[in-house]
Formats: C-alpha cells, structure tokens, sequence
C-alpha cells in the first residue's frame, strides 16, 4: 500500500508553508540590520538566502519526526499504509535525501558563494570593470573549494569503524546498530558526513560563545531595559562640559606657543579630544533618541518588554535544566565516549522531552512548540552576535548594528548562523532525546526505546545520521557531550555579565572605538 497523498500532505504542506515564511522573515532581518548608505545587491540578495538555507536545515526537524510519529496509532500498531516496511524506508527515505541536499547547499553557500560574494564586494572600485572583479574574486575563492575538497577526500577514505554487529545481540549499541544497518557504508553518504561533523564542530563552538551568552543577556536585558535617554543625555552633556573644561586648560596653558607642549600633556589632549568626539556623538544620538516618537511608544511597551523577558529567561531555564539531566543521564547510563556517549534510553526525567512527546498528540502543537524553540536559540545567538560582534581570534572584524551593519559583516552573520543552526539540530538532540529520536511512537503501550524489538520502532533521520556517525568516528560524540557541559557553563557566567552590563538609551549605536562619524550624521537627518 503506498503512502497516502493526505499523509504527506499533512507532514509537507506546513514544511513548504515554513519555508516561505523562512524566506519572508530573513529578508525583512537582512534590511533591519543593513546599512542604509553602504550596501551592495549581491551581498544583500546572497545574505538573505545564507540566512534562509540556515533555518531550512533546523526546520526540516520537526517534520522528520512528525512522519515516524504519524506511522504509528496510539496503541502501538502501525497504520495499513505503513505496515509495509518498503513504502516506510521510501518516505524516510525522501527526509534523509532533503537533509542531505540541505547539508549540501550549506556547504555550497559556505565554501563557494559567501566567499565569492564577500571578495567580489572586497574589490569593489567604480574604475574596475566587473569582469575583473569576479575573476579577482574566484582566485581568492579557490582556497575554500580546495578546503571543502580536502574535507570530502578524508571523510570518504579515512578508515572509520564498519564493522555492524549482529543484529540477533542484546546490548544496547548492537540494537541501535541494527536500527540504522539499511543506511549500508557509503564513501559518499561518509564524505559528506564528515565535512557536515566538522562544520557543526565549529557551529558548537559558535554556539558555546554566542547563543550560550545570549540566552541570558537576552532575557536579562528585556527585563532590566535601558536608561532613559533624557536623563542619560544630561549626564553626558554634563561629563562632556568637565572635558571640554579640562582641555580648554591644557591648551591654554601653552596658548601663544611659549613653550612646547610636553609628551604627557600631548597625549592628554589626544585623549581628551577622543573623548570630546564620542560624547559629541553620544549628545546628538541622544538628542534624536529624546524626540523620537518610536522611543516614546516603546515606553508605553516597556511592561510587555518585561513580561517577554521573563518569559524568555523561564525557558532558558527550561532548556538549562533539560540539557543538564540529559547530561548527567548520559554520564551514568550512555554507552560511554568511545560510541559518542550514545544514550540508549532516557532514564531521568527531563521537562522538555517529556512536553514536546505530549504536545504531538494535539497536532500541530509539537511542530509550533518545535518550531518556537529553534526560532528561540536563533533570536539568542543573533542577540550574542549583536553583543560581541563578529571576531577572528582576539580581532574584532565587524559590529552588527541596526541599519549600520556593512555587506560584509552581513555575509559573515550569516556564515555564523549557518554554523550555528548545524549545531541546533545536535543541541535538539541532547535537550529533548526521547522526542527527537522517536517522537510519540509506542509499542506494546510503551515509549519507544532501543530495547523495542527490531522494526517497531522507527528512528528520524537526523538521529539516524548523527547515531551511525558516532559510531563510526566516535570523537564527534564525544566533542558535542563536553561541549554541551561548557554551554552550560558560559550561560551561568552570562547571567552576572548580563546584570552588570552599562545599559544605554542608544545601546550599540556609539561606541568608544567607533572612528568614523560620517554614518551617524547620515542616520540622524534621515
């Protein structure tokens, strides 16, 4: 019997309904943080799908564990038109084939059109013709296809374990192994594995060090808010008075060229004058900030600013606690680093896992509470990134500002969202275990676990991927469950940071290191 159009209508149409509303709202955040007076359609246009492709990858989830969930009543029993296991492995096939070719268009976007894109802009000259500019552009680009070649070349030939035990054992591994045989060995399917492991091993770094920070900056700054842009601009104007006041004095005391200015005094001054110049900048936003009629509505929002953030800052805590059982669960029950610390069965109590596999008997509450969580660890990471900005090692590149961020720092936002929605789908995996590999399936009345007999229970495809990799190169495993414990840790430090960050009425706008004027002034007469 095949698979009913209505099936996959219903696990589909919301996915392609997602998609389009995906692509709507990564257009309107590329132009919210775009600079108005220094921008390039290229860049613009390949920012916006960079971020699209980001999210498809994450909002693919929901809908792989919707269709294993879907096969199965309530009882148990597959549904007549999934009791043949052909028209099964065709439909899970169709999800592992839609995760791969995401995975691949990542990759194309990271190793191939961002670069190309970010150096085509790099040489931008009103005096050189296009055509020297792509070729200009291409040569630097070579070094990352190269790059992303290498990684193909090692995944598909390094030696990995393949050795599949025998499906008739009866420890945990082997019936997870057992579970996932029918992927075979594929130098192919491996290749891309092991470039898209490596990538997402960055992505948990980006994740540690941005999205960590920002789940409690976040919140923590909706609740706490910002100064009042009067009182704030009087300050200024006051501190602004005692140095023009301090400068006007140093200057005088060699005015008419008596004698040389010496070397302490020299730098005093240039510091001074540094000053004088951002507290000029400080005062004018501040000014623009006290008549605009957008700060005044925000206001009269602020006791709705406060309720989102403490909303926010209770489901930080809810994924806080879900990723620390999962955790310590794995620390006493999964089968150890040399198999990724694969958790056969959840064995701890853990609030998200357990609200999720209870919310998909109500469609499609799972797929908007799902749904709601990735867009979640989204706003947090774009809220660390617009904290920190963009850095290579201890170098600060780029700053990411309303209406201020350069074409370049937009290609490279979206590098780094790319990277972090790869390691979404693994931090899914570790807050909510049971859901995502699963979903709500049962079998004899009971949960689904690798304790079921074969073929009663169906595992997602991206669990599918990620477990058959562990296997085979354990040390991937082993780097997401250390590095889950250090986004544990950066979101504790990230809450006295947080509370004991200077808050501004124009926060980000002006900065101490900020050099050139010449945008503000454009921006305040607009």
């Amino acid at each position: 019997m095949a698979v009913p159009s209505s099936v996959l209508a219903v696990g589909w149409i919301p996915f392609t309904v997602v998609l389009l509303l995906i692509l709507f709202f990564s257009f309107i955040y590329i132009r919210y943080f775009q600079s108005k007076y220094d921008s390039e359609l290229s860049s613009t246009i390949v920012s916006i799908f960079a971020l699209a492709v980001a999210l498809f990858t994450s909002a693919l989830v929901p809908v792989d564990i919707f269709l294993v969930s879907f096969m199965k009543n309530r009882n148990g029993t597959f549904k007549p038109w999934a009791n043949i296991s052909e028209d099964r492995d065709s439909m899970e096939d169709t999800v592992l084939y839609a995760y791969y070719s995401l995975y691949i268009l990542v990759m194309v976007f990271m190793f191939f059109i961002l670069p190309f894109v970010y150096f085509y802009y790099e040489e931008k000259d009103d005096d050189q013709p296009q055509k020297a500019r792509c070729c200009s552009a291409f040569k630097f680009t070579i070094g990352f296809v190269i790059f992303a070649a290498v990684l193909l070349i090692v995944g598909a030939f390094a030696p990995m374990k393949t050795k599949i035990p025998d499906a008739n054992s009866t420890s945990d591994w082997d019936r997870i192994a057992f579970l996932f045989k029918e992927l075979g060995e594929n130098n192919g399917e491996d290749a891309v594995s092991f470039a898209i492991s490596c990538l997402t091993l960055v992505g948990f770094l980006t994740l540690i060090f941005y999205t960590a920070y920002g789940m409690s900056a976040w919140p923590l700054g909706l609740i706490l808010g910002n100064r009042s842009a009067k009182s704030e601009r009087l300050e200024v104007t006051d501190s602004r008075s005692q140095n023009q006041s301090r400068l006007q004095t140093l200057k005088d005391k060699y005015f008419g060229g008596r004698r040389r200015m010496s070397a302490q005094d020299r730098r005093e001054v240039d510091r001074l004058e540094e000053e004088e110049a951002v507290m000029g900048r400080r005062e004018r936003h501040l000014v623009a900030a006290e008549k605009s009629c957008l700060n005044k509505c925000f206001i009269l929002c602020r006791p709705f600013q406060v309720l989102f953030g403490i909303v926010f800052i209770l489901i930080a805590a809810l994924i806080f606690v879900s990723l620390l059982l999962t955790n310590i669960d794995k620390a006493m029950h999964s089968l150890g680093p040399k198999l990724g610390y694969a958790l056969p069965k959840r064995s701890l109590p853990n609030p998200i896992d357990i609200t999720l596999v209870f919310a998909q008997q109500v469609f499609p509450l799972d797929y908007i509470l799902m749904i709601g969580i990735i867009m979640y660890f989204f706003f947090c990471s774009m809220s660390g990134i617009q904290n920190m900005g963009v850095w290579f090692l201890w170098i600060r590149m780029f700053k990411i500002r309303v209406r201020r961020t350069v074409p370049q720092g937009l290609l490279f936002m979206c590098m780094i969202m790319m990277f972090i929605t790869l390691a979404i789908n693994i931090i899914i995996y570790q807050i909510a275990p049971q859901y995502s590999v699963y979903g709500s399936q049962h079998y004899m009345l009971k949960p689904c676990d690798t304790l079921a007999p074969p073929d009663e229970c169906i595992m997602t495809r991206m669990t599918m991927i990620l477990t058959t990799y562990f296997y085979k190169v354990w040390f991937f495993g082993a780097c997401y469950y250390w590095g889950s414990w250090a986004f544990l840790g950066v979101f504790l430090i990230g809450i006295p940071v947080g509370l004991c960050k200077k808050r501004s009425a124009i926060d980000g706008q002006v900065e101490d290191d900020d050099i050139d004027d010449s945008d503000d002034d454009q921006l305040l007469r607009a």
